[in-house]
């Protein structure tokens, strides 16, 4: 049967035309040139099967497209959709984001950042739709490799059956992602897709030694190499990237901006730093390092994280600006 045959689309048939587009998009970007095993995962996981429904921003508000529409084209719309390189939201609540599915691109420049390799056993904090979790399994086969957590049951019972949908069974947990699954470590690769203030000391201490912790903090990407001894290190990826964060939106006090200039507050990589020495640095403080600095990118800063606690560095551990970091 056609496309539009009497008048029902074929949504199969779109949407692996879509899922080829795609690829071919982020393929473009030379994103998993190093590891071209990512391709072949984002070719053969149906994004559709995951959201099932998700919401797309509009001049009125957010759409719902959802695939069970009695409306043909709005059953193409949203398998179309669900394959754009864009972020979904999957969870609305008086119109606050609580939850989507990743935008394609930045999932794939993660997982090339993770990593992985074969017989790696893989920690993902956040278990979203549940896509994630599938091209993880995908790469490493049903071995019971890969583990997914999240604190909400809705979201890991609606992931349960999205993988099931679509023939992966890594392990699905209900908890709280911040302690961790002591129950399935140690870990050789940990990753959240969720915003985190800081690294919790129960990731260092369930990833092995030479393991790897990849989390957005703030607005940034942080990968850590892990030691063994409860220590972790490393910098931030040069990228933006914007999460949800990982205990839901919580309302926060805007800083006191008063003196800096407004073509600072404008500059991302400024507000970058704002957001990383929230309740340890004021906002003027931050801008008098920021411009001493050469107003830093996101590469230029890392982390350490020991058991007594964790810093946050410009340029050098031992160097003039080290601030404390939540853990």
């Amino acid at each position: 049967m056609g496309a539009h045959d009497f008048g029902v689309p074929d949504i199969e048939g779109l949407a692996a035309t879509a899922r080829e587009e795609l690829v071919r998009e982020i393929d473009a970007e030379g994103v998993w040139a190093a590891e071209p095993v990512w391709r072949a995962a984002f070719a053969a996981v149906p994004r559709h099967l995951f959201v099932p429904y998700y919401y797309a921003a509009g001049a009125d508000g957010h759409e719902r497209r959802w695939g069970e529409s009695p409306d043909p084209r709005a059953r193409e719309r949203w398998v179309r959709g669900a394959y754009e390189d864009v972020p979904l939201a999957t969870r609305l609540c008086d119109g606050r984001l609580l939850s989507s599915s990743s935008q394609p691109s930045l999932m794939a420049r993660m997982l090339v950042a993770l990593g992985v390799a074969d017989g790696d056993r893989v920690l993902e904090i956040g278990a979203g739709t549940g896509y994630n979790a599938a091209l993880l399994a995908h790469r490493l086969g049903d071995g019971g490799l890969v583990t997914t957590v999240d604190v909400d049951p809705e979201i890991t019972e609606s992931a349960r059956r999205h993988l099931a949908a679509a023939g992966y069974r890594p392990a699905v947990v209900t908890g709280d992602g911040t302690r961790g699954v002591p129950a399935r470590a140690p870990f050789g690769r940990i990753i959240a897709t969720c915003a985190t203030t800081g690294v919790p000391r129960a990731w260092v201490a369930q990833c092995a030694a030479g393991g790897r912790i990849l989390a957005p903090v703030a607005t940034g990407l942080l990968a850590l190499a892990v030691r063994g001894d409860g220590c972790a290190e490393g910098r931030f990826l040069p990228s933006a990237a914007f999460f949800v964060p990982l205990r839901g939106p919580s309302p926060q006090e805007p800083p006191d901006v008063t003196g800096v200039p407004s073509r600072a507050l404008d500059d991302e990589l400024f507000r970058f730093l704002l957001e990383l020495t929230r309740g340890v640095l004021g906002a003027r403080e931050a801008h008098r390092i920021w411009r001493r600095a050469g107003m830093p990118g996101r590469e230029r800063y890392g982390v350490t994280v020991t058991p007594d606690g964790g810093w946050l560095w410009l340029d050098d551990r031992e160097g003039p600006w080290v601030w404390p970091l939540p853990v």
